[in-house]
């Protein structure tokens, strides 16, 4: 059982890293002062310092774990064998609805790790070549065209989220669901009425 410091100290840290990514995702990395962390957290400076080295150890913290909890999320994504032909569309349209819900839930921490983070086009490289080898893995096992360069799905697939995720989500424009129903219904069925054939 945790003692009471240890709880307190550990919802201290919590709070402080919540108020980190709000003051770093409205005035980004340069003007987010330590002072301005700690009067949103509630807390005292010195106590910020109990945690964290300095504002550079915090924001790095903050990346490391939306970058941690996002390759974890694309693994977890991955279509098992046996799947029927009616299932997989349903499968993929989860999966994405299940990403845009992933990037809504801490917009804050969506910002920074997706747009704010130095490194964050690196990121999404590390995510498109996890994302390619999941749809590799789900295209040998039949559920999509064995034509398809995965790598250049994977690279849209990124770029339609990304894109989206700015324009539509962290505004509260659209809501996960439609903008997952949207992005499916475009890549599972195109975009020509029914009928039309293209080759």
């Amino acid at each position: 059982m945790r003692s009471k410091k240890g709880r307190k100290g550990e919802e201290s840290r919590k709070r402080l890293l919540k108020a980190a990514a709000n003051e770093f995702s409205i005035r980004g990395f340069h003007e987010t002062k330590v002072s301005e962390i700690v009067k949103r957290a509630g807390l005292t400076q010195p106590s910020f310092y109990l945690y964290f080295q300095s504002k550079e150890a915090i924001f790095e913290e903050i990346i490391t774990d939306f970058h941690s909890r996002v390759r974890k999320l694309t693994a977890s994504l991955l279509l098992e064998n046996g799947l029927n032909t009616n299932d997989v569309s349903k499968r993929v349209l989860s999966a994405v609805e299940t990403v845009f819900q992933f990037l809504a839930e801490d917009k804050d921490l969506t910002k920074i790790g997706f747009f704010l983070n130095p490194e964050a086009k690196q990121m999404k490289k590390d995510l498109a070549m996890g994302l390619k080898e999941n749809l590799e893995a789900e295209q040998r096992l039949g559920y999509f065209r064995s034509d398809l360069d995965m790598e250049t799905v994977a690279e849209c697939l990124i770029g339609m989220i990304e894109h989206l995720t700015d324009s539509f989500l962290l505004t509260g424009i659209k809501d996960p669901a439609s903008l997952a129903a949207q992005v499916v219904n475009l890549l599972v069925y195109g975009m020509l009425p029914k009928g039309s054939d293209v080759r």
